[in-house]
C-alpha cells in the first residue's frame, strides 16, 4: 500500500507534535515567511484523509467494493427493510445521485441489494440491502475493527473524541463558507 507521505520526514517540534519539515519549508516559502499553522494543518488534513481512504480502499476493495458501496451498503443496513429511494440514499452518503445509482447497479449485480416499487410513489423506487448484503458486511466488520485499531494506534479515548470533534468543526466551516458564497452569487450574478 502506497505512502501518503514520507514518515521519515516527520520531526517534532519543541513541544513534541509532529509536522513535516518538507511542507513547513513549502508553506514558509510560498507564504514568504508569513504564518504557516493554518497551511500546514490543511496539509495535514489532507494526508490524514489520504491515509484513511488508503487504507479503506485496500480493505474494501480486497473484498470486491469500492469504499463508495460499502458506505452504500452501511446506510442500507440502518435504514433496514424500509430502504431508501435513491434521492435520499445520495443525499446521506454525500454522493451525487448519479454516482450512487452506478454504486445500486454494483451492488444489485453483486446480489447485496434489490430494487423494489415504492408503495408510496409509483415513480420511485426502493433500494434495499439484501441477506447477502448484510452478510457481507457481517464479515467486513472485523478487517475494519482491526484496521481502524492499528490505524489509531496510540490515541486515547479523548484524542478521538477531539480528533472527531476538530474534523466535524472543519466540515461546519466549510459548509459556512459555501452558504456565505451560494448567497454572494445570488446577490452579485456575473
Amino acid at each position: 500500500m502506497k505512502q501518503v507521505t514520507n514518515f521519515e520526514q516527520l520531526v517534532q517540534d519543541a513541544d513534541g507534535l509532529l509536522y513535516d519539515h518538507q511542507v513547513r519549508e513549502a508553506m514558509a516559502e510560498f507564504m514568504a515567511g508569513g504564518d504557516t499553522l493554518r497551511l500546514e494543518a490543511a496539509a495535514a488534513a489532507r494526508a490524514a484523509h489520504r491515509s484513511v481512504e488508503r487504507l479503506r480502499t485496500h480493505g474494501s476493495e480486497g473484498r470486491g467494493l469500492s469504499v463508495g458501496a460499502s458506505d452504500v451498503l452501511i446506510r442500507l443496513r440502518t435504514l433496514g427493510e424500509a430502504g431508501a429511494n435513491l434521492g435520499d440514499l445520495a443525499r446521506s452518503t454525500g454522493m451525487t445521485p448519479r454516482n450512487a445509482t452506478g454504486l445500486v447497479d454494483t451492488l444489485e449485480r453483486e446480489g447485496l441489494v434489490r430494487r423494489d416499487p415504492d408503495p408510496g410513489d409509483r415513480r420511485s423506487i426502493l433500494v434495499r440491502i439484501t441477506p447477502a448484503g448484510l452478510t457481507w458486511l457481517d464479515e467486513f466488520r472485523t478487517p475494519t475493527e482491526r484496521a481502524m485499531t492499528a490505524l489509531f494506534h496510540g490515541f486515547t479515548d479523548s484524542d478521538l473524541h477531539q480528533l472527531r470533534h476538530l474534523c466535524l468543526r472543519l466540515v461546519q466551516n466549510q459548509q459556512r463558507i459555501a452558504a456565505h458564497l451560494t448567497a454572494t452569487e445570488k446577490v452579485n450574478p456575473t
